[in-house]
Order: structure tokens, then sequence, then C-alpha cells
């Protein structure tokens, strides 16, 4: 049978990357996303290059059922390594943005990773077995809007969750990426122009360091030199100020 993956947001960006990672690593693959035909090419193309076996689930991660028929699939089946991954942005302030669009939001960034861990994390811990990479930002150590709050939950809860897991052999990490190369930011409109080279990231580097520091152990994995020196810097300045510099990218990213 193998040792199952499972990913949300698999079709692009951080998630496709993880599932190339995985299956190289023979892991089967259980894909997770909403588009249907992309989910099954995709899965076409692992099982072609990797001879891996896979499982497509289409689910709105937004929605109740979407996020049930995930969590549903989870508690019948065995998963040895769960990314979280699906996720959005919304480029508006939130006074001005569409609650309905803050709630999805919520559930997908929020709502959707606590329930999935919430039903595979004892099943891992009952085989003391197991993987669970939560992908954050660094925008959870920042005052960005609600997609700032949100990764925050999932930065703070990862690290209280590998707190609880000490002494077994599960792992848990979230992973803190910059800026990365993928659909994230065209979808969710925002402009990007101002943002020098260097500080992008290219997802199958970052998702390497990722996979490496979840096996070692490490709570927090920040990809790149450029974020982990501006994660220091944030750490140490007054709030004052972070919140300050967090509400200008978040502006600069809405023109």
């Amino acid at each position: 049978m193998g040792s199952w993956a499972l990913v949300t947001g698999a079709t692009a960006g951080i998630g496709e990357s993880f599932t190339r990672l995985l299956a190289e690593n023979n892991y089967n693959i259980v894909l997770v996303a909403r588009d249907l035909p992309r989910l099954n090419e995709r899965a076409a193309q692992l099982q072609t290059q990797y001879k891996v076996q896979t499982q497509v689930i289409q689910a709105d991660l937004a929605t109740d059922a979407g996020c049930a028929v995930v969590e549903q699939y989870i508690a019948n089946n065995q998963i040895d390594v769960l990314i979280n991954n699906a996720g959005f942005g919304i480029n508006k302030a939130f006074t001005v943005s569409a609650l309905e669009a803050e709630q999805q939001l919520l559930d997908v960034l929020v709502r959707t990773p606590m329930r999935l861990m919430h039903v595979a994390l004892p099943q891992m811990k009952q085989r003391n077995k197991g993987v669970v990479i939560n992908v954050s930002s660094v925008a959870s150590f920042i005052a960005g809007g609600t997609y700032s709050a949100s990764k925050s939950y999932l930065t703070v809860l990862t690290e209280s969750l590998h707190t609880e897991l000490a002494g077994t052999n599960v792992k848990i990490s979230a992973l803190c990426p910059g800026f990365t190369r993928t659909e994230f930011h065209q979808r969710g409109r925002m402009s990007m122009k101002g943002l020098p080279n260097f500080m992008w990231l290219a997802s199958d580097t970052l998702v390497a360091k990722a996979w490496k520091d979840a096996l070692k152990g490490e709570a927090i994995s920040i990809p790149g030199w450029q974020y982990k020196l501006l994660v220091f810097v944030i750490q140490r300045l007054p709030r004052s100020i972070v919140r300050k510099v967090g509400m200008s990218v978040r502006r600069k990213q809405r023109k």
C-alpha cells in the first residue's frame, strides 16, 4: 500500500511543489483542490513521472461541506503526511472588503487546517509517526490585515502543537515563506511591481528546505536569508513600527 501524503491547494505553487517532492520520496499523494480537470492532470503527471498512486478530492475548503469531505477522508484513511497549504489573499482594506470574502479567508486559512489537524494528529500520535507542515507566512510576524492575523493563528498553533507533541515521533512545522513566485499574487490582483528580484523565492527550493526542517524537528521554517533577517529585525522592533510597516506593505499591494 505504501505511505500516503495529503496536500491541500495541490494544483499550483507551493502545494504543487510539495506533491512532487513527496512523490519523489515515494509517498502516494492525495491531491485536494477545487479545479477537477487540473487535479486530474496533476495526478496523472505524478503517476507517470514518479510511479506513485494518487487520489483526487475536489473540495472547496471555504465551505463547510468541502472541509467535511477532507476531514472524513482523513478519518477513514491512514495519512502519514499532511500539508495544509490552501490559501488566498484579499486585495482590499478590512473596512471596505466584503464580509463574505473575509469569512472565506478565515475558513480556508484558519478553520480548515485546524479541523484537518484535529482529525489527523490523534491518529499520528497513536501510530507514533507522522509529519504535518502548515504553510504559514512571514506575514504572521507583522500586522497586515486579516491575512496576517490568520497566518499568525497558524504559526502560533503550530508552535503550541510542536511543544505538545515533544517526545513523540510526530513532526509538525510551520513554513513561513516570504514572496514566492506562484499564482498567489495574480489571483489576489495584488501589485508586486516595486518588489526587487532578490526578495522573490522559488517554491521548489523553499519546499525542499521546509521538508528538511520538519524532519529535523524544527517548529518554524523560514526560507531565505533575506526573510530570516527580516523576521530577526521585526521581532526586535517596537510593535508600533511593525504595525506601520505591515499596513504600508498592504497598501502598496492594493495599488
